[in-house]
C-alpha cells in the first residue's frame, strides 16, 4: 500500500464529501482519507494535519473557504471543549439525514448487500431536540480552589466546568448545581485524582420526566461522607422532589463511574419513572433509556414491526429492566427476557409484578447461553427482539437464532457498524424487510435503529 502523502503540521485545501460515524467530516487528499472534526459535507476548507497514520490523517480546520448552508452556531458555550455533542454545528433536519446516511455507510462497509437492496426509512426525530437527557453524571473537582462540576474534555483529562448543559433535562442541571455549591459551602473534601485523595468524585442525577421524581447518587472515594446529615437535610429541605439519595463507593482508579457497593442515604432506595402505561422502579445502577419520549416512539415501532395477533411467544434478549418485553407483554401469549446484570433482572421482575403482568419471565445470564437452553427445553419463539450493547450480538446467539425458525427478528441497535455485521450473518435465513433509524441523542453522532427481519420461505 502507498504511503500517506501527508506530514504532520502540513496545511492543505480539502473538500468534505460526507460525515463519518463520529460526526467528523471526511475528505480525500491525493486519494488518502482525511478526518476533520467540525467540518460538514460540501464544505471547502483549509486544514492542518494533527495526526498522521499510514492509512488516514486526522486534521483540524484552519479556514472555511466555502461554508455549508446547513452550518449553524452551536448554542452551547463549551461545545468545542466538552466533546459530549458532535453535531451542534449542523442544523437539526440535516442531522436526521446524516443519521440515515450513517446506516447506509455501515451497510456498504460491513455487508455484501447493495445499498438499494435494503429499504431505509427517514430518521424519526424530536419536535424539540433540547433538554432531553434524563440522567447526568458530572465529575466533581476543585479548579483553582473552586468546586466545579462538569465533563472531561474531548480526548483529555481536563475538567470542562458546565453550568448549563443544553441537552440535559433542566432538573438534572438544577440539582447538580445546587449540590456542587453545597459541597463547597460545607467544605466536604473533593476527589483529587493524582493523589487519589478526597471524597466526592461524581454527582449522578436521574429525573423521572413523567413522575417528577429525582434520584441523586454521590459517587465517593470512601465509605465516609463528612457532614452527611447536614448535607442530606439541606438537599431535602431545598428540593423535596429529590426522593432518593444514595451513595456509591468507587475507590478504583478507573474511568468507570460506579463501583460495586451502593449505600442508601435518605428517602427511598429507588425512584419511579413511567414509559407508556408501565411504571418502572429504578435502582441507582439500573440501566434505563436516557431519552424516554423517543424510547416510547421506539417501542411503538417495535410493536408495529411484530404485527401481533395475541398468540405469540417472544424473546427479549439483553432485556435490562424489562422495558421492551413489558411493553409487549399484554399483547402476546408469553415473553421471556434475559440480561447479565442481576440488579436489572431483579428490577425487571419487580416491574412486572407491580404492573400485574404474569406472562413474562426473566433470567440472569448471557443471552448466548440462556437462549439455546430454552430452545433445547422445547421453547419455540415466534419473534425475537434483540437490543444488544454497542459491541452487538454474540456470534453464538446469532447461530442459535438461525436454528430456531422464529418468523421474525426485530434488532434494536445503537451502533450501525455492529448492526451491519450481525444482519449479514442473519441474512443466511432472513430477509431484511426495512431499517427504521431513530434519533435517540440529538446533536450527537449516535444513531439508534430498528431492523425488521423475516424468515425466508
Amino acid at each position: 500500500m502507498s504511503e500517506n502523502p501527508v506530514t504532520e503540521g502540513q496545511q492543505f485545501p480539502l473538500t468534505i464529501k460526507r460525515i463519518g460515524i463520529n460526526g467528523e467530516g471526511i475528505g480525500y487528499f491525493k486519494r488518502s482519507v482525511v478526518f476533520v472534526t467540525g467540518a460538514l459535507a460540501g464544505e471547502e476548507v483549509v486544514v492542518e494535519a494533527t495526526k498522521v497514520n499510514p492509512r488516514y490523517t486526522e486534521a483540524k480546520i484552519r479556514k472555511i473557504r466555502k461554508k455549508s448552508p446547513h452550518r449553524v452556531t452551536p448554542p452551547c458555550p463549551v461545545y468545542d471543549a466538552c466533546g459530549g455533542c458532535q453535531l451542534q454545528h449542523l442544523s437539526y433536519p440535516e442531522q436526521l439525514k446524516i443519521k440515515k446516511d450513517l446506516i447506509t455507510q455501515s451497510l456498504e462497509k460491513h455487508t455484501r448487500f447493495y445499498p438499494n437492496q435494503i429499504k431505509i426509512h427517514d430518521t424519526i426525530g424530536m419536535g424539540n431536540p433540547w433538554g432531553y437527557r434524563n440522567k447526568s453524571q458530572f465529575q466533581v473537582r476543585e479548579v483553582d480552589g473552586v468546586v466545579e462540576a462538569g465533563l472531561f474534555g474531548a480526548e483529555s483529562h481536563e475538567l470542562v466546568p458546565i453550568e448549563n448543559c443544553v441537552v440535559q433535562h433542566p432538573d438534572t442541571v438544577k440539582v447538580t448545581n445546587f449540590v456542587r455549591d453545597l459541597l463547597e459551602e460545607l467544605d466536604i473534601p473533593i476527589y483529587e485524582e493524582q493523589r487519589n485523595s478526597g471524597i466526592v468524585r461524581t454527582i449522578v442525577v436521574r429525573t423521572g420526566i413523567k413522575t417528577g421524581e429525582i434520584q441523586l447518587v454521590f459517587v465517593t472515594n470512601s465509605k465516609k461522607l463528612p457532614r452527611k446529615r447536614e448535607l442530606i437535610d439541606r438537599i431535602q429541605t431545598a428540593m423535596p422532589e429529590v426522593v432518593s439519595i444514595m451513595q456509591n463507593i468507587n475507590q478504583a482508579k478507573t474511568s468507570l463511574i460506579f463501583g460495586e457497593e451502593t449505600i442508601f442515604l435518605a428517602g427511598k432506595d429507588k425512584m419511579t419513572e413511567k414509559l407508556g402505561e408501565i411504571e418502572f422502579d429504578l435502582s441507582a445502577r439500573a440501566f434505563f433509556q436516557l431519552n424516554p419520549s423517543q424510547t416510547e416512539k421506539l417501542y411503538r415501532e417495535v410493536a408495529r414491526a411484530i404485527r401481533l395477533t395475541g398468540n405469540e411467544k417472544i424473546v427479549d434478549a439483553y432485556c435490562g429492566v424489562g422495558t421492551i418485553g413489558l411493553s409487549l407483554a399484554k399483547r402476546v401469549a408469553e415473553v421471556r427476557g434475559m440480561d447479565t446484570i442481576a440488579e436489572s433482572i431483579e428490577d425487571a421482575k419487580a416491574n412486572a409484578t407491580r404492573a400485574g403482568i404474569t406472562n413474562i419471565t426473566f433470567e440472569t445470564g448471557k443471552a448466548e447461553e440462556i437462549f439455546p437452553k430454552w430452545i433445547k427445553a422445547g421453547f419455540k419463539p415466534d419473534a425475537i427482539v434483540v437490543d444488544p450493547p454497542r459491541v452487538g450480538c454474540e456470534d453464538q446467539l446469532l447461530q442459535s437464532i438461525l436454528r430456531t425458525n422464529a418468523k421474525q427478528i426485530v434488532y434494536v441497535s445503537c451502533n450501525p457498524s455492529t448492526l451491519a455485521r450481525d444482519i449479514q450473518v442473519l441474512a443466511k435465513r432472513y430477509n431484511v424487510k426495512y431499517i427504521q433509524p431513530l434519533d435517540m441523542f440529538p446533536h450527537t453522532a449516535h444513531v439508534e435503529s430498528i431492523t425488521v427481519l423475516t424468515l425466508k420461505n
